[in-house]
């Protein structure tokens, strides 16, 4: 692939990127706000265009009134209440649909032309391939809240998040192999390197936990911090579903609890990072990276205090969802320039020039 190639290829990867971000973000919004069960069915295709006229309004807002959020919770609202749901539903996704042609229109320009060659096409088809699963997964996890309960599976919601980081993280380190150049297969690996995998890692069992506490509302059940419910460890935290394990992703509870304190490990293991990185010399770029990796895990604790203080207040908590966003795809560039780095430095120690000398 030409430099010239490489470049274009990596802009609309980074493009993709930005999209995938902005998705989760107004997803977050669209399930704040309740109106993801306001589209009761998935038509790919007759479902770019909305309602028409007064008949067909009142034909879908019939289906909306079968389903158990109507029922349960918005049972006094009106045909105009709901246009208003609708709406932030439907714009959902368009800009879902819209965000396919951007990845899907591109790429196949890009094989047809023969900027990617076919050899090399496997990562980016598996892209495309991931954001149509998406799609489907968004469905599936809807479609959770149309049969006898008026919110969505909290362990769906959860998957289509992971699903998304999982797709924000494929095409980010493809567009970062474009833009820094991948290291080669066997590099070495440093402490560095591993403690960036490790905080990874950390980091994607508190977000996970973040959609656990969205889709259970757990974000509701304590307005005190750090105390819940005047206690430092409510009781039964472990002991009121059997077995015990389901507590840790049922109990709402005992969601909250352990999200609101795996944060803390989060920050331990982005200090250790940090000072580790320190004394393994890297660029000016990983440094900064580092700077901005510890500022983001400050902010994004303060606002999750916050958002506990101030009653899940909508501003907050999607300001709140969009950092944890930036913390994932700021880990990402640091595992990536840390592997990078580690592997051009051995190469340099082991240069025919350096063993002569």
């Amino acid at each position: 692939m030409t430099d010239q190639a490489k470049k274009t290829v990596s802009i609309w990867l980074y493009i993709v990127s930005v999209i995938i971000v902005g998705l989760v973000v107004f997803g977050g919004y669209v399930r704040l706000t309740r109106s993801g069960l306001s589209i009761v069915e998935w038509n790919v295709f007759t479902g770019i265009v909305p309602p028409m006229g007064e008949e067909a309004w009142t034909q879908e807002f019939a289906k909306y009134q079968a389903t158990p959020e109507f029922q349960k919770v918005n049972a006094a609202m009106t045909l105009a209440e709901y246009k208003h749901i609708f709406y932030l539903e439907y714009i959902h996704r368009m800009i879902a649909r819209t965000a396919g042609l951007v990845v899907i229109l591109p790429l196949l320009w890009f094989l047809f032309r023969g900027t990617i060659p076919w050899r090399k096409s496997g990562v980016y088809i598996f892209i495309a391939l991931l954001f149509i699963f998406q799609g489907f997964m968004g469905w599936y996890m809807v479609s959770s809240g149309l049969v006898d309960r008026p919110a969505v599976s909290h362990f769906r919601l959860t998957i289509h998040l992971l699903l998304a980081l999982t797709l924000l993280g494929i095409t980010l380190w493809t567009a970062f192999n474009l833009t820094y150049g991948g290291a080669r297969k066997g590099a070495p690996k440093s402490a560095g390197y591993w403690l960036s995998i490790g905080l990874l890692g950390a980091l994607l069992v508190q977000i996970s936990y973040g959609g656990l506490v969205a889709g259970l509302k757990a974000g509701h059940v304590s307005a005190t911090w750090p105390l819940m419910f005047g206690e430092w460890v409510p009781p039964g935290l472990l002991a009121t579903l059997q077995p015990w394990w389901r507590n840790l992703v049922e109990m709402s509870v005992t969601v909250h609890f352990t999200h609101r304190w795996f944060a803390w490990l989060v920050l331990a293991m982005a200090v250790i990072l940090y000072v580790v990185a320190k004394q393994e010399h890297y660029s000016s770029t990983v440094n900064k990276g580092l700077v901005w990796m510890m500022i983001l895990i400050g902010v994004q604790i303060t606002l999750g205090v916050s958002v506990i203080w101030f009653h899940v207040p909508l501003v907050l908590a999607l300001t709140h969802q969009f950092t944890a966003m930036l913390l994932f795809v700021v880990n990402i560039f640091l595992t990536h320039r840390i592997l990078g780095e580690t592997a051009s430095q051995t190469s340099q120690e082991l240069s025919p020039a350096r063993v002569a000398a």
